[in-house]
C-alpha cells in the first residue's frame, strides 16, 4: 500500500487579522497534485484540521470542496480519506459525508460510540477498504478512548485473511511529541501514550501536532527514505506555517507497507511555501531598541525582499510610539510588494535574564488563544497570570479583531 499523508490543512485562515491566505493553500494543491501525478499512491489521508475554524465561510467550503473534486477528477482511482480535527466542526463534517461518498471521498467527522452502547455492524463506518489494504478512519475525540482504537483494529484483524497493510488515523497529542510552534496550553492538547493504542495497525497517521516527525524516531528528512518495522507512528505536520513560531520545514509524508506487520517505508515531500515568515531583525540576535531603528531596517529589508511576512523583535524597554503601525502599513503599501506584517511584536528581555524570547515576549495575548478558549473561568486565570502586563485597550482591540472575524463570516 503507497500513502500520502498530510494533515492540518487549516484552509480559510486568516492571519494577522485581515490577511487571507487562499492562494497558499492553492500553491500547496498544486504540489499535492504534481505528487500524486508522480507517486501514484492508492490513497490520500488528511489527518483532520481540514479547516481553520468549526464554521468557516461558505466561500472557503466551495474553494476546499473545488480542490477535492479536482483531485477526484484528474485521479479517479485515488482512493481520498478525511477526518474531522479539533478545528473543525465535527457533525457539519459528518453531514456532508453522504455527499461525499457518491463522489468516492470518505469523510468520517463524528467520533465512534461508546463502546458499551455500540449498535451492531458500527465498526463499518470506521474502517475503509481498498484493493491493497485497511484504513481505520478515526477522527478527533475527546479523552483517550482507546479501547474504541483496539477494538477497531481487532475488528480489521479479524477480516484482514491476506494480511494487507493496516492504517489507523488520529487525531491527537502524543505524549513525548515535539510540539515546536505550538502553545500546549490552548488547542485542547492532552497528550496520550501511543503505547495503549495497542500495535493491530502498521502505520498510525497522525495529525494535531504542526511539526513533522516519527514518534520514537529522529526525524526524517527530506527526500531521504527511511525503514522501519511495524507498527509506526507519524505526524506529517501541517502543510503551512500557521504561525511564525513554526520555524520549520513542512512536507507531506510519502508511505509505503509492503504488509501487515512488514516494513514502512517513509520518505517527505518538502512543501514550496508561498511566503516565509521573518522575525526582524532576522540578521541579528539583538531586538531593536527603538521604532526608527526598525523603520530603517524594513526600508533596506523589503528592497530585497517579497512575498513575506514579517514581525518586530523589540527590547522589553523599547518606546514604541501610538503611530508606528500605522507608519509601517503606510511604508507596505508605497512599497508595492507582497508584505504582510503582524502589528504585534515581541519584546525581548534583557540577555541578563536568560529567559527562552517565546516566553518572555508574550506581554500580549494572541488572537487565536481567544479564538479557542470556550471555557470563560479559563480565558480569566491566563490572562491574570500569564499575561500581567495586558491592558484593557489590548483586550478591546482583540475582541473587536473576532468581532470583525465573526461579522464577515455572516456577511459571507
Amino acid at each position: 500500500m503507497r500513502i500520502l499523508h498530510t494533515a492540518d490543512i487549516h484552509f480559510g485562515q486568516n492571519i494577522y487579522q485581515h490577511y487571507d491566505r487562499l492562494d497558499e493553500h492553492l500553491h500547496f494543491f498544486s504540489q499535492l497534485r504534481k505528487w500524486i501525478e508522480t507517486y501514484s499512491p492508492d490513497v490520500l489521508l488528511i489527518s483532520g484540521d481540514i479547516y481553520d475554524v468549526a464554521q468557516p465561510p461558505a466561500s472557503v467550503w466551495s474553494a476546499f470542496n473545488s480542490e477535492i473534486v479536482e483531485l477526484r477528477r484528474k485521479f479517479p482511482t485515488l482512493a481520498i480519506v478525511m477526518i474531522a480535527g479539533n478545528h473543525d466542526s465535527a457533525s457539519r463534517i459528518e453531514s456532508h459525508s453522504k455527499v461525499w461518498d457518491m463522489a468516492g471521498v470518505t469523510v468520517v467527522g463524528t467520533p465512534p460510540p461508546l463502546l458499551t452502547s455500540a449498535p451492531e455492524g458500527w465498526e463499518e463506518r470506521y474502517v475503509v477498504r481498498i484493493p491493497t489494504g485497511f484504513i481505520i478512519a478515526v477522527p478527533y475525540m475527546s479523552g483517550e478512548r482507546t479501547d474504541t482504537m483496539i477494538h477497531l483494529q481487532n475488528y480489521v484483524n479479524e477480516i484482514n485473511s491476506d494480511s494487507l497493510p493496516v492504517v489507523m488515523t488520529g487525531h491527537l497529542a502524543a505524549v513525548g511529541c515535539d510540539m515546536e510552534g505550538k502553545n500546549p496550553e490552548i488547542g485542547n492538547l492532552r497528550p496520550v501514550s501511543i503505547d495503549k493504542f495497542g500495535d493491530g495497525y502498521d502505520y498510525l497517521a497522525l495529525g494535531h501536532i504542526h511539526k513533522p516527525q516519527t514518534l520514537g524516531y529522529q526525524r526524517v528528512l527530506d527526500d531521504v527514505l527511511h525503514i522501519y518495522n511495524a507498527p509506526v507512528a507519524r505526524y506529517s505536520g501541517s502543510v503551512l506555517h500557521v504561525s511564525e513560531d513554526e520555524n520549520y520545514s513542512h512536507s507531506v509524508s510519502l508511505v509505503d507497507i509492503d504488509r501487515h506487520k512488514g516494513n514502512v517505508e517513509i520518505s517527505q515531500l518538502r512543501i514550496d511555501q508561498l511566503r516565509h515568515f521573518h522575525s526582524l531583525p532576522d540578521d541579528n540576535p539583538q531586538p531593536f531598541q527603538t521604532a526608527e531603528e526598525a523603520i530603517d531596517y524594513l526600508k533596506s529589508f523589503i528592497l530585497k525582499n517579497d512575498h513575506i511576512y514579517i514581525r518586530f523583535r523589540f527590547s522589553q524597554n523599547a518606546y514604541i510610539p501610538a503611530d508606528f503601525n500605522s507608519s509601517i502599513y503606510t511604508l507596505i503599501e508605497e512599497c508595492g510588494k507582497d508584505v504582510r506584517y503582524n502589528p504585534r511584536p515581541i519584546f525581548v528581555a534583557s540577555e541578563e535574564s536568560h529567559t527562552d524570547e517565546t516566553q518572555s515576549s508574550r506581554s500580549m495575548i494572541d488572537i487565536e488563544e481567544i479564538k479557542q478558549m470556550t471555557n470563560p473561568r479559563e480565558f480569566i486565570r491566563k490572562t491574570a497570570t500569564s499575561y500581567p502586563g495586558l491592558s484593557e485597550d489590548d483586550l478591546d482591540e482583540l475582541f473587536n479583531e473576532v468581532e470583525m472575524h465573526l461579522q464577515k463570516q455572516i456577511d459571507e
